[in-house]
């Protein structure tokens, strides 16, 4: 993968760099905030090379796969440093979010940079516990003791680390806002809390915010606050000092009477209702919410609950509900795709398969999801089973993690209990039988044939699949090769095979006749599908998304059947180009089990003349 010419094709089709307002990654996404979603070209992500997949909740996920951390890291290049002044450019209008939405995309930017260093935290105490359980270290020495506080510090500091991320979500000065939240944490605070402390003759509840969540959030949202007012009113010559300085006077002791026994007794009672969950439904809340993860990860929704997780392991010091849950459903993908590498005859599909279970064995799931699972309903079956099946075990057995980290084959040890044996005995089972299930029921269910309802449609039109198409030019213009589009998705072939064509009339026509596959918001582009099977991807213009359809009209929708020279789109030539375009049409075949021949290579063209041969491979 050529990392940087994959960065610069996502920041083109998300509409630019100014359009981006937040950037993140998981352990295989990019995670993007956009200041307005309908500047990005979804299709167009999904088309470039590198990118497993597209999905848009509140932000756009972009599956990327092992690869991630590189292609971030390009992007990062481009994008640069996203600061408060970038986002009110003036660079067109914001859109405006839902206020579910707007949480969400909080949620999401406040805790996601966070499980990196609670996962290797974790990791590592879980590793330094079977150590010292098969007696290769003593948990006595000072060498264990001071490995143990390297897996306990960002924990133990993770109000600092939520005061790191709330500040650069809210844009507002990380540093000061750490000063906030570590006022909180202060040795002689603490000691002065316990003493039965008040402020202004306002008592103060004794509270230890180490390992706190809730309380180090609501403090930076009210120090946001307080430095956006003070900037607005304090002169320039003294912002430097007086803006920090007066925001810190205020916040700090409103966060020691208010904010930070709110923040923290909502965290205590946001546990104590999943602890009231899990004991009062138990394994069935384990299993269901198991069986329904791969949906869940599937839209991203699963991100929701690492506040809970994270919550719950910096007051409980163990998970009961989610990680367990996740266990199933990860090795539950792995078994599945295992099953499919076994069966399958698709030499394109086995080693897919291969790669993407032995990642979902290590705890990444999003390959296996993307890759299989998602693709082949019967795979689907066979993991919700094996996920409500090993999420049920889990439940019974009161599996308990000790760590949030993505559950699998090298993170196992997160399930070591010192004061329970058993615990680490169970994950492994739950592991084994979650497996097991997966790969038998995907070995029964899973066929490479097509889907029954299906198979009608393609028994009616093999004789056609056969068959050359022959593809009449949909506009006139004069012909050009791919190679002299000056866009890099469609001259390199990223897209697919095909041909263009500068057109001197802003009239569309179905080159072939075929089913219409989708169509753009916009109406620039739309797909046709060919009754022998070839994808056809019909674009006018280069970068005319930007254009949000002005200057296009349809006359088809999704899912009509046209014949070959019915007009489908109508588009103004000089608009597009006024507008600082070009207005060239591309015609490729986006699958590449078909072979494309140009039956002319320049010259002028009309609607009835013949521009393409399709030929389907084998």
């Amino acid at each position: 993968m050529e990392y940087k010419q994959t960065a610069k094709e996502i920041v083109a089709a998300l509409g630019g760099k100014d359009n981006i307002s937040l950037l993140n990654h998981c352990s295989t996404r990019l995670r993007i905030t956009l200041k307005n979603d309908n500047k990005a070209d979804g299709a167009a992500l999904e088309k470039i090379d590198g990118v497993l997949g597209v999905r848009k909740n509140v932000q756009y996920q972009i599956i990327i796969g092992n690869d991630v951390i590189e292609v971030y890291q390009e992007v990062n290049n481009i994008v640069g440093n996203i600061s408060n002044e970038d986002e009110n450019s003036g660079n067109g209008p914001t859109q405006k979010r839902s206020i579910g939405s707007t949480i969400l995309d909080f949620i999401i930017a406040v805790f996601q940079p966070l499980v990196p260093a609670i996962a290797g935290g974790g990791v590592l105490k879980s590793i330094l516990l079977l150590l010292a359980t098969i007696g290769v270290m003593d948990d006595g020495s000072s060498t264990y003791q001071i490995l143990d506080n390297v897996g306990t510090a960002p924990l133990y500091f993770l109000p600092i680390l939520v005061a790191v991320t709330s500040a650069n979500k809210l844009k507002v000065n990380p540093l000061v806002a750490i000063s906030a939240v570590g006022a909180l944490l202060l040795p002689t605070m603490n000691e002065l809390i316990a003493g039965d402390a008040n402020f202004l003759s306002i008592n103060i509840q004794e509270i230890d915010y180490s390992s706190q969540v809730f309380p180090a959030i609501l403090t930076v949202l009210f120090y946001a606050l307080m430095e956006k007012g003070f900037n607005k009113i304090t002169p320039k010559s003294i912002r430097v000092f007086f803006v920090p300085m007066m925001s810190l006077l205020i916040t700090v002791p409103i966060s020691l009477v208010v904010l930070g026994p709110l923040g923290y007794n909502f965290g205590t009672l946001f546990s104590s209702a999943i602890i009231w969950l899990y004991s009062n439904f138990g394994w069935v809340a384990t299993g269901v919410l198991a069986g329904i993860l791969p949906f869940m990860v599937v839209t991203g929704m699963h991100k929701a609950m690492i506040p809970y997780a994270i919550s719950s392991m910096s007051s409980l010091g163990k998970e009961s509900l989610y990680m367990p849950a996740s266990l199933a459903h990860n090795i539950a993908e792995s078994g599945a795709c295992f099953a499919v590498a076994l069966k399958t005859k698709d030499k394109r599909l086995r080693p897919t398969a291969i790669s993407a279970g032995i990642s979902a064995l290590f705890g990444i799931t999003e390959p296996a999801l993307y890759g299989v699972t998602i693709l082949h309903k019967k795979v689907l079956y066979s993991v919700i089973i094996a996920s409500l099946i090993g999420g049920s075990f889990s439940g019974m057995m009161v599996l308990e993690a000790f760590a949030v980290v993505g559950p699998g084959l090298a993170s196992i040890t997160m399930f070591i209990n010192p004061q329970n044996a058993m615990n680490i005995v169970w994950a492994f089972v739950a592991f084994g039988i979650s497996f097991v299930a997966a790969f038998v029921s995907a070995i029964i269910l899973y066929k490479d044939e097509v889907d029954d309802e299906e198979k009608d449609e393609v028994e009616a039109t093999v004789i056609d699949e056969t068959k050359d198409v022959i593809l009449e030019s949909p506009v006139k213009g004069e012909v050009l090769p791919l190679t002299k589009i000056n866009d890099e998705v469609f001259s390199s072939g990223l897209v697919g095979d095909g041909i263009a064509v500068e057109p001197t009339e802003g009239k569309l026509t179905a080159p072939v006749a075929g089913k219409i596959s989708m169509i753009f918001e916009t109406n620039h582009a739309l797909g046709l599908k060919t009754d022998n099977g070839a994808e056809l991807l019909l674009h006018i213009g280069v970068d005319t998304v930007k254009m949000e359809g002005e200057g296009f009209q349809s006359y088809v929708q999704q899912g009509d059947h046209v014949e070959q020279g019915q007009q489908l789109i109508t588009f103004d030539i000089d608009k597009i180009k006024n507008s600082g375009f070009e207005a060239t049409v591309i015609c490729v075949v986006t699958n590449n089990n078909f072979e494309v021949r140009p039956s002319v290579n320049q010259g002028n063209v009309s609607f009835d003349d013949q521009l393409l041969t399709v030929s389907q491979l084998g």
